[in-house]
């Protein structure tokens, strides 16, 4: 987990984190303009998925088994790292969210992809798994962005922490 806290690691996971948010503005129209992860509602998820056409749907298929694997993987990994980094003898536990929003955002994944590729439905599931994904979304980046501080108080004070 060291690797983790190294400056060089932490930028890079940023720069990936940056570039694969915009790779979803980039791929939107190839899917029909909404991604499945950001609807939870069993219905709305149906009707969304529903509406997807054959080439959409392989579209959808393709950015959430490659950019949606790299996105999670980036900002879970920057989130842990920094708190990792920063919040001393707390941050193994200060860590836990940002792993645990890279595992469920990887298992949303799975569900979405096994549904694109007409393998199996589980999408229900989202009902669960999404908010839950986004609580620990914004709980990580919140602790990530305290940890950042922390650096920058560092970094301006002089004192190592």
């Amino acid at each position: 987990m060291q690797v983790l806290t190294r400056a060089p690691v932490l930028w890079a996971l940023f720069v990936m984190m940056i570039l694969s948010g915009a790779a979803f503005q980039v791929f939107g129209p190839a899917v029909g303009g909404a991604y499945l992860d950001m609807v939870s509602d069993p219905a709305e998820v149906r009707a969304l998925f529903a509406a997807l056409t054959p080439e959409q749907k392989t579209a959808h298929f393709w950015v959430t088994v490659l950019n949606d694997t790299v996105f999670p993987l980036s900002f879970g990994l920057l989130f842990a790292g920094m708190a990792l980094r920063f919040f001393g003898r707390w941050g193994k536990l200060a860590a836990l969210p940002g792993f645990a929003v890279l595992i469920f955002d990887l298992t949303e994944n799975t569900v979405q992809a096994l549904a694109l590729a007409g393998v199996a439905d589980a999408l229900d599931t989202k009902a669960w798994i999404t908010p839950l994904k986004f609580g620990l979304f914004w709980l990580a980046a919140a602790i990530a962005i305290i940890a950042a501080l922390i650096g920058v108080f560092r970094l301006v004070t002089g004192h190592k922490g």
